[in-house]
């Protein structure tokens, strides 16, 4: 038997279709939540935070971090292990299974525009211009996935599938029994050689979250215990990097040789940096442009990675999209002021710490923060010693809180 991927559309009639084709052929359903609970489980990352690699949207501190591509890895190994023959995987992990694995269906469901607005129309009880607008964010996930993986900006491009089915000019027993039919092919049943490929698909999963846990990213192939590694950033010192890459591979189960080489993104302008997922992340909120430029640079240095609000509104969309740690809070500011930020971030995420950083404060003003459940309340101006003592301790708290739940 072989392996089913299904990718579809929102308010593509899916879910009930998935369900149906899971039934029919009595294969286990897998979906994107059952895949990222066990990268959770084998990584120790929260399970939110491996799902927000599903997102166009990435967090500002991700290009320090790179949570979105750790996660990726970790979905990959948790897939490749979990990986057998008479599986049904739904959702966006599918398209982690390399092509060498030839036992594998791979089905797109879609339908046009008109049908998947009134169907979100109806399901959810929206307008058309936000039924639409609805889908075309949901739309580009998808896109932003095909694009992480391939390369590709459509995700309905026809080279990423063997079948792709308009669920709009299709009945369900017909979807279902195209599949079934096209699920006996020839083509696609399991041989030596594509077992082998999902063997090496476990091993070049395995070498991509080890070379993740130590800060490196590139790209992972694997044959017969034969691992390529393709460096796709340009790097200064390529000989140390290609001996520190090695040195780490080496040490996985199963790879018996390692050989790097550079990839077609090697000669563009970005610079191959080692990543580092434990910098502390701070989000700074001050309307003064050009002072939280400066403090945000000069916190780099000490390595602590500051993303930058200059109003009340945006630090709270920051808040709850990227899941800063600390927070440095002006007071007087245009719009919401940062009393009020400092009320709403504590009744929403009581976690995140905030310093007081202010040149207008009064002494009522310092009592009300702190009764708020600031940190600290600091003046400006104030040394660059004292604010990242302060930062410091307060990362301290907030990590004991964390690891305590």
């Amino acid at each position: 038997m072989s392996v089913i991927t299904i990718f579809c559309g929102t308010f593509c009639n899916e879910s009930l279709l998935i369900r149906e084709v899971a039934k029919h052929t009595g294969y286990k359903l897998l979906t994107d939540e059952d895949i990222a609970a066990r990268a959770s489980v084998i990584s120790g990352m929260a399970e939110n935070k491996i799902k927000n690699a599903f997102s166009a949207k990435t967090s500002v501190f991700n290009k320090f971090t790179h949570e979105k591509e750790r996660a990726v890895a970790w979905l990959r190994l948790a897939l490749a292990e979990m990986l057998s023959e008479n599986v049904l995987i739904a959702g966006f992990t599918g398209q982690l299974i390399p092509r060498e694995i030839s036992h594998v269906l791979r089905i797109c469901l879609i339908a046009d525009m008109k049908f998947r607005s009134a169907a979100a129309m109806k399901a959810q009880k929206l307008s058309e211009k936000e039924a639409f607008a609805l889908i075309h964010s949901q739309d580009e996930d998808r896109a932003s996935w095909a694009h992480t993986l391939f390369r590709i900006k459509d995700p309905w491009d026809t080279s990423l599938y063997d079948i792709i089915i308009p669920t709009d000019k299709m009945k369900e027993d017909e979807i279902v029994t195209l599949i079934s039919e096209n699920l006996r092919s020839e083509v696609i049943r399991p041989t030596a050689a594509s077992q082998k490929a999902a063997q090496d698909f476990i091993l070049s999963a395995d070498v991509e979250v080890a070379l993740a846990k130590e800060g490196h990213s590139a790209g992972v192939s694997a044959r017969d215990g034969a691992v390529t590694l393709t460096i796709n950033k340009h790097v200064l010192m390529l000989n140390r990097l290609e001996e520190e890459l090695k040195a780490i591979v080496t040490k996985v189960p199963g790879v018996e040789s390692v050989e790097t080489r550079v990839g077609k993104g090697y000669h563009q302008a970005d610079i191959y940096r080692k990543y580092d997922f434990e910098l502390p992340k701070l989000l700074l909120v001050d309307d003064e442009r050009e002072f939280v430029q400066t403090l945000s640079e000069r916190l780099l240095i000490r390595d602590v990675v500051a993303a930058v609000a200059y109003d009340g509104e945006s630090a709270l969309d920051m808040v709850n999209e990227d899941e800063p740690e600390v927070m440095i809070l002006d007071l007087k500011m245009p719009g919401i002021d940062g009393i009020e930020v400092l009320r709403r971030v504590k009744q929403t995420r009581p976690e995140i710490e905030v310093i007081i950083l202010t040149g207008h404060g009064s002494e009522d003003d310092k009592k009300i923060c702190m009764e708020l459940g600031a940190f600290a309340y600091l003046q400006k101006p104030v040394t660059i010693d004292v604010l990242s003592e302060t930062f410091k301790k307060a990362k301290e708290k907030m990590q004991k809180a964390t690891d305590g739940k």
